[in-house]
């Protein structure tokens, strides 16, 4: 079978949904393999050169294979211990997530002591709180349920725009489970927080601890800023912007809500 392809405006950030169909032939038809490289020795055109080079790249994956068994190039460079292609991506999200989680703790020593040890005593809450979920590794994770993870059944992950935008507009996209080049080129893609960690999420809650006068900090809204895609983009490195943003927590939501406490009306007297 050979798929013939014109040249026009729709190629322009449509090369990368190629690869997702291609991305179906788990065992490459050798007869496509050699005409794409026919092709591509006497193409001229850029753009066309790009897509019959995305064509061989991901003509060639094991996308399917998941155990170390099975697609053993993938793995080249990794510790034993990864024994899937799972495992390990799981892995690079709870390292991202935990290195957030030290940036918050390493804030410690700039408060006082009555702030630093409200403030310590919200951050276990989010310890314990990522414990439970893992530390979200699931959002690199193929093979966990629709609404915890960020890619297709297959692995792909599409770019999802810098953080002032509603979409990519290059359409960037990646699978790292196809192979190694992909694996470790995933390696730099972001975890964009939207609203700003370093300058504006851990201070302010930092202050929020400081000036709560009796109020309940409202812990686990500062745990969604900071930890889960309620805030968290997946970039490509093309679309992480390093400007200032300029967004601020809601200050609706930084403190939980207080609860009135209803006044016990006397009791009538009896006549």
């Amino acid at each position: 079978m050979l798929l013939l392809l014109t040249a026009g405006q729709t190629w322009q950030g449509y090369v990368s949904d190629i690869s997702r169909f291609l991305s179906v032939f788990h065992k490459p038809n050798a007869e496509l393999i050699q005409a794409a490289r026919q092709l591509l020795s006497g193409e001229k055109a850029p753009l066309r050169q790009r897509l019959l080079a995305d064509l061989l790249h991901n003509v060639s994956e094991n996308i399917a294979a998941e155990t170390r068994t099975q697609d053993p190039p993938w793995f080249e460079g990794l510790e034993a211990r990864f024994r899937s292609k799972s495992s390990y991506l799981r892995y690079s999200c709870e390292s991202r997530i935990r290195s957030y989680l030290r940036e918050v703790s390493s804030y410690v020593p700039t408060l006082g002591k009555q702030a630093r040890e409200e403030y310590m005593r919200i951050v276990d809450f989010m310890c314990q709180k990522l414990r439970s979920m893992q530390y979200n590794a699931s959002y690199f994770d193929r093979g966990a349920k629709a609404g915890g993870r960020l890619c297709t059944p297959e692995g792909w992950f599409s770019c999802q725009g810098p953080f002032d935008m509603e979409d990519c507009v290059s359409k960037h996209s990646i699978n790292p489970y196809s192979n190694r080049e992909s694996r470790v080129l995933f390696s730099t893609w972001n975890l964009d927080h939207i609203i700003e960690k370093k300058r504006t999420i851990v201070p302010t809650l930092a202050e929020a601890v400081k000036e709560q006068d009796g109020r309940e900090v409202n812990w686990e809204y500062f745990y969604s800023l900071l930890f889960t895609s309620e805030n968290l983009k997946l970039v490509h490195i093309a679309c992480h912007k390093k400007t200032i943003h300029k967004l601020t927590c809601d200050s609706n939501r930084i403190y939980k809500p207080q609860t009135k406490v209803k006044r016990k009306q006397p009791a009538r007297q009896r006549r």
